[in-house]
């Protein structure tokens, strides 16, 4: 079985018919032989009818609603290879790529998570969440890149049995920082994520839909995390530091609108990470914030909606 029989490539979309038809196109010739799956993620604009029409090969799978991240889980629920690798509608996968993904993750079973290097724009620059990965202050060891502690959702390849194990994204996060949820859970079972500067992904910018509901989301996932993993000490620190970027952005009212009402679910829900993890987690967010926008932070400003 070559490394290209090895991995199936997952893509979610909503309503973005022409650029999902481009990454289709272009997957057709960076990806061949891998199977795709498509969720269409309650799209109204003939998403579904498109794909039909021009790729019957790929698997299509229907949502009626826009559920998010969880459309993942659904996809992942088809997957019947070792690993999978996952983008949306404006990014694709350099030729090459997947397949020294896979040849990293052959020789490191421990590793969980590869992170790509991210192209984004015309002309293309290096996305800020790589830029802060690259400096992660984690223990390297034996991993082939820097290890670090988070991932972006739409440009990464996973080991669907480390998917598995974490049981794959919580629904009510939807999306923006829903990966540092998924990052904190596969440390605690000893995953290894790293990040590949060998292995590049190419990302179109499209305009964000409704940034300032992607900006509360952001906010209210990151508190919902922290109470739902962290220790009490280091939960309320995030929560007071998201509050108070809420506020400065005029968002304090809206933010705490959508996280109260989730507070009780999220607190049923609390596994606190070992000690380990949340050191891991202390070290990591400590660099990242020193030049700005945490990593989580920034990978959810690039989240579709």
């Amino acid at each position: 079985m070559t490394p290209f029989e090895r991995g199936t490539v997952v893509v979610i979309t909503h309503n973005r018919r022409a650029q999902l038809m481009q990454t289709l196109r272009a997957l057709g010739r960076s990806a061949p032989g891998w199977p795709v799956i498509v969720v269409d993620n309650g799209s109204s604009d003939g998403t579904s009818r498109a794909v039909s029409r021009e790729f019957p090969a790929i698997m299509l799978i229907r949502s009626r609603r826009n559920i998010g991240a969880a459309a993942r889980n659904i996809a992942v629920a088809y997957v019947h290879t070792p690993y999978v690798a996952f983008c949306d509608d404006t990014t694709v996968w350099e030729p090459g790529a997947l397949q020294h993904a896979v040849a990293v993750l052959e020789e490191h079973p421990g590793i969980g998570v590869i992170s790509p290097r991210v192209m984004q724009g015309d002309p293309p620059q290096l996305d800020p969440v790589c830029a802060a990965m690259a400096l992660s202050p984690l223990e390297k060891g034996s991993l082939p890149g820097p290890q670090v502690l988070s991932f972006l959702a739409h440009a990464c390849v996973m080991r669907t049995r480390a998917f598995y194990d974490v049981g794959g994204y919580w629904p009510p996060l939807f999306v923006g920082g829903e990966e540092a949820l998924m990052a904190l859970d596969m440390a605690e079972q000893g995953w290894s994520m790293v990040y590949l500067e060998n292995v590049v992904v190419r990302r179109r910018l499209a305009r964000a839909r409704n940034p300032r509901s992607i900006e509360r989301r952001r906010l209210r996932n990151a508190v919902w995390v922290a109470w739902m993993r962290l220790p009490a000490g280091m939960a309320w620190r995030e929560t007071m530091q998201q509050l108070r970027t809420a506020a400065q952005r005029r968002q304090l009212k809206a933010v705490l609108a959508i996280t109260m009402p989730g507070m009780m679910r999220v607190l049923k829900a609390r596994h606190v990470v070992t000690a380990r993890v949340s050191e891991m987690h202390a070290r990591f967010v400590a660099r990242a914030t020193a030049g700005g926008a945490t990593v989580a932070q920034q990978a959810a400003r690039s989240s579709i909606a």
